[in-house]
């Protein structure tokens, strides 16, 4: 009996080491999640470009000068008129009309060197206005008096009309090619463009250009 049961015991006790041994163990641990992306940095702001500078406004150009020149009578004359110049690009238009002047025939102008009339046959004017020191000519001719404007032919209407741009004038205060300060005189005859001025007589008419 005693053997029966030493038999027993251990049969019970090797089922028991076999349980403790073999019996269900833990499953593996799961690896771990992998670690979540690295997020990349964020690109810095880009820097703003600075305005384009605005357009500069063009100056508005200057309104050509104009200048407005009556006309008066000398050396016992009844010749009344009127001259405009205004400035153009690279000179001086010059429109004179005049009347009360003897019918028919040809008259010569000229700007004058001084702007005074006060003498009553216009003597006080000086001569041609010539500051590059030419001899006079015809205005068909380049060089010339700058103050040789031609003639102007009078009708029997005794009225008559000079309408002329002179290359090279201006009418610029101070500008040695100004024709502001000057004079314009209408001669009694024709400018025949002989020298030294033209032949064209005494003075019939005086008006001061003012600038």
């Amino acid at each position: 009996m005693k053997t029966s049961s030493f038999a027993v015991v251990l049969a019970f006790g090797t089922f028991g080491l076999l349980t403790a041994c073999g019996g269900s163990s833990e499953p593996p641990a799961a690896p771990p999640p992998p670690p979540p992306p690295v997020a990349a940095a964020p690109e810095p702001p880009k820097a703003e470009e600075p305005p384009p500078p605005p357009e500069k406004a063009e100056a508005p150009k200057p309104e050509p000068r104009t200048l407005e020149v009556p006309i008066e009578a000398k050396s016992g004359s009844k010749l009344k008129g009127k001259a405009t110049l205004t400035e153009t690009d690279g000179g001086v238009h010059v429109a004179l009309s005049v009347e009360g002047v003897a019918p028919g025939g040809d008259h010569g102008a000229h700007v004058h060197e001084k702007g005074d009339c006060s003498a009553p046959d216009g003597a006080s004017a000086g001569g041609h206005f010539n500051p590059a020191g030419n001899e006079h000519a015809l205005p068909t001719t380049a060089k010339r008096h700058l103050g040789d404007l031609g003639n102007l032919t009078v009708g029997k209407d005794g009225k008559g009309t000079i309408d002329i741009t002179i290359p090279g004038a201006n009418l610029k205060a101070g500008d040695p090619n100004s024709f502001a300060g000057k004079a314009i005189i209408v001669h009694a005859k024709k400018d025949d463009g002989g020298q030294p001025v033209g032949n064209a007589g005494d003075r019939l008419g005086c008006g001061v250009i003012k600038g």
